[in-house]
């Protein structure tokens, strides 16, 4: 039985001409059967790609020998089956969407909070004069987040510049960052230190790193994750389950996306309302005529986009 990786990763670094690499970089995941999501931009790249473990390494073998992408941190899955269904490479003016796009203001690339590695967070997170700040959206931390966490009631990661004035209270404090895989942190603690935020780090590699090389400890839940398995495990230490299904309250781990596309909204449900809903979150969106039809995943494979693929002579790895 073949043996498959899923790969997260990120990188802030000046990519001329990003619209042309993204119509390159998608041929050549397209070469090695990869299957995934990567946004390209001018500041960079943030991906997820899932493939056998032969192609996982051709790919981060040659995305590091670029020196633009030589320090990727890449977080290694290994899984049963390919994350996702197809392979899309686009092209945006952000890697995250976040609305901070002056470099002149914002720019990882010169000033974020100080990288901690997951065991220099566990180490700091409980101390008194340290505040934890998940900068994830609402239906990631309600799926799991870490204890005693500061949530922010944010829909998107974009509306995260929106309430630094509620975080004023903690300019005192050591303030710890945290996501995913690190990306929103990179950008969230640079907007921190520029409003005046003396002390702010960010967890190195996420919480995904975090599950890996520290056990998960503390953290409590299960961590949302971009792709068809839509939560993983990251507690081996202490678990616990701290969702609860949206339409009846019960405990449940099980994040889904509403079968209504018109809806499509992230929420915890449970296997028997699930079923009852048909993957649904209300009985209007149950009874929509465009109601998707629900396999037990919650899962939905979107419909493809296309990047510009204007013909620039034979088309390889931009940068090689």
């Amino acid at each position: 039985m073949a043996q498959y990786n899923t790969l997260l990763y990120y990188c802030y670094s000046t990519i001329a001409d990003a619209e042309q690499f993204a119509a390159d970089h998608l041929k050549f995941c397209k070469s090695l059967g990869l299957t995934g999501r990567i946004i390209v931009a001018a500041e960079g790249l943030n991906g997820t790609v899932s493939g056998t473990t032969e192609a996982c390494k051709t790919y981060m073998d040659t995305v590091h020998a670029d020196p633009r992408f030589a320090g990727i941190d890449f977080k290694v899955d290994v899984v049963d089956t390919p994350s996702f269904v197809k392979m899309h490479v686009r092209y945006k003016s952000e890697i995250v969407h976040s609305g901070l796009r002056d470099p002149n203001v914002i720019n990882p690339q010169q000033q974020t909070g100080k990288h901690l590695e997951p065991k220099d967070f566990l180490a700091m997170k409980d101390r008194d004069d340290v505040v934890v700040l998940d900068v994830r959206s609402n239906y990631e931390h309600s799926l799991g987040k870490f204890k005693n966490a500061v949530t922010l009631d944010i829909e998107n990661f974009r509306d995260f510049p929106e309430m630094i004035n509620q975080l004023a209270q903690y300019k005192d404090k050591k303030i710890l960052t945290y996501c995913t895989g690190g990306i929103k942190c990179e950008k969230a603690s640079a907007l921190l230190l520029h409003e005046g935020f003396k002390d702010v780090y960010q967890l190195h590699g996420g919480i995904i790193k975090y599950g890996k090389e520290a056990g998960g400890e503390d953290f409590e839940g299960k961590c949302y994750v971009f792709d068809n398995r839509l939560s993983v495990d990251v507690n081996s230490v202490n678990p616990v389950v701290i969702s609860t299904c949206r339409n009846c309250g019960k405990v449940t781990p099980k994040m889904i996306n509403c079968a209504n596309p018109e809806c499509n909204e992230h929420f915890t449900q449970c296997d028997e309302c699930g079923t009852k809903l048909e993957g649904c979150c209300s009985d209007a969106c149950q009874s929509h005529p465009r109601k998707r039809e629900y396999d037990g995943t919650g899962y939905y494979v979107k419909v493809p986009q296309p990047v510009n693929v204007q013909k620039k002579g034979k088309i390889q790895l931009a940068g090689e």
